[in-house]
């Protein structure tokens, strides 16, 4: 059996464990916190924009374990904000239990609380990963969802300091990334301004510190609107954001709610003295970061260069997926690439050909679109997702966005992926 060891354990890592159990192969998955999912532990949007294609992409190729999941466990569905169609929210409260127990169901060993500290390598091969606890991990196949984002020192570097983020660094340390510890050059995001890195899209406020009226249309309706008086406005500040498909007047102007557990505030930052100016806002306080009125957790600082099947370049049995992959921002996103990261992984543990999405399908054509563009001069001042920016403005293009199910069906079995993850 093919020994498969997953280094993160947000989306990209679940969903390259889950695949890579489901390929037949032994899977060890080591997070360094106390809990799975990472930035989508605050997330909970899924199915706007391009992906809802991309949702049920993955479900006609037979990788519909995770995407079942988030579906059964949705506060809202089909709710419509500015630029952004029917959408879900899933519920940041109680989503990592759901799928830490999927993972437990399928026989996948979680290692919590620990990071490769260093990576042994044999000619183009990893080894083995040596723990911070000392121990060590051998795998015939590697895969690194480490991320992009982690450390204090990089958020007060690039950000505004350190705001205690659902990261948690203070407690856990900093994040470690395995293919930087392999050797390879790993690349960081350009903001607009030719700054480094971008900072978290969105802060969460405790919904019970909110005005009733508020509570109950975000209740009832899943967003809720409310307009920022001119002189309490932050103009020009959307784009250091990582989520730039957020990136619109509509979310200068108003203070966009969605309701995703506690109220999804979709703002990088929000200064709390202006914040509380804000009718309904009076009491209002945040749940995570802990100083989201003045910093958000900064990403987009360790990305590698990989190949249409998500082999990191210069490594031969190592994978990866997520941000890590290439600037590539989003649950679905993280899904999509982690789920082709560990069909692969087995596969080349047996010695199988390796599988590429055709560009066909819209997961297919967005690795490769955003692989080209990151390969290209300036290409890393552009960042990528199904739901916004260029991407998704490409995948219109090529007429690959749809929300017609036979469609997807049928393109998918044209392509020959028909539960090609099954």
């Amino acid at each position: 059996m093919v020994k498969v060891a997953v280094f993160g354990g947000g989306w990209a890592g679940c969903a390259a464990a889950v695949q890579s159990k489901k390929s037949g192969g032994d899977v060890i998955l080591v997070e360094r916190t106390d809990m799975l999912l990472g930035t989508g532990l605050v997330g909970g949007i899924v199915r706007n924009n391009g992906r809802y294609t991309v949702f049920e992409e993955l479900k006609e190729m037979g990788a519909k374990e995770l995407v079942d999941l988030i579906d059964n466990n949705c506060l809202h569905k089909n709710i419509d904000f500015p630029k952004h169609n029917h959408s879900s929210l899933y519920d940041v409260r109680t989503i990592e239990g759901e799928v830490r127990s999927l993972l437990n169901k399928l026989g996948i060993k979680l290692l919590f609380s620990n990071r490769g500290k260093e990576v042994v390598i044999k000619g183009e091969k990893i080894i083995k990963v040596i723990l911070d606890d000392g121990s060590e991990v051998e795998a015939d196949v590697f895969i690194d969802t480490t991320g992009s984002a982690g450390g204090i020192d990089n958020c007060t570097r690039y950000g505004n300091g350190c705001a205690m983020c659902i990261l948690r660094c203070p407690t856990f340390g900093g994040r470690i990334s395995i293919s930087e510890k392999a050797g390879i050059n790993e690349y960081q995001g350009i903001r607009e301004n030719g700054e480094v890195g971008a900072l978290s899209g969105a802060c969460k406020i405790i919904k019970e510190s909110l005005a009733k009226d508020i509570q109950i249309k975000l209740k009832e309706a899943g967003v809720c609107i409310i307009p920022i008086p001119k002189e309490l406005r932050k103009e020009k500040y959307l784009s250091i954001k990582v989520c730039q498909q957020y990136n619109y007047k509509e979310y200068e102007e108003n203070l966009v709610l969605l309701d995703c557990g506690h109220a999804k505030l979709m703002a990088p930052y929000f200064p709390l003295e202006l914040l509380r100016n804000v009718p309904g806002f009076e009491k209002a306080r945040f749940s995570d970061p802990l100083s989201g009125g003045v910093t958000n957790s900064v990403r987009l600082l360790s990305s590698v260069h990989r190949n249409g099947y998500l082999q990191v370049e210069g490594v031969d049995n190592l994978f990866c997926a997520g941000e890590k992959a290439g600037l590539l921002i989003g649950h679905t996103e993280a899904i999509a690439t982690g789920t082709l990261a560990g069909f692969n992984a087995v596969r080349v543990g047996k010695k199988e050909k390796m599988l590429a999405i055709p560009r066909q399908l819209a997961i297919g054509e967005g690795i490769h679109f955003s692989g080209k563009i990151l390969k290209s001069q300036g290409g890393n001042k552009n960042t990528f997702t199904f739901s916004g920016s260029i991407l998704f403005q490409h995948l219109k293009e090529q007429d690959l966005y749809t929300t017609d199910l036979d469609e997807i069906g049928k393109r998918v079995k044209k392509t020959g992926m028909k539960g090609i993850f099954s």
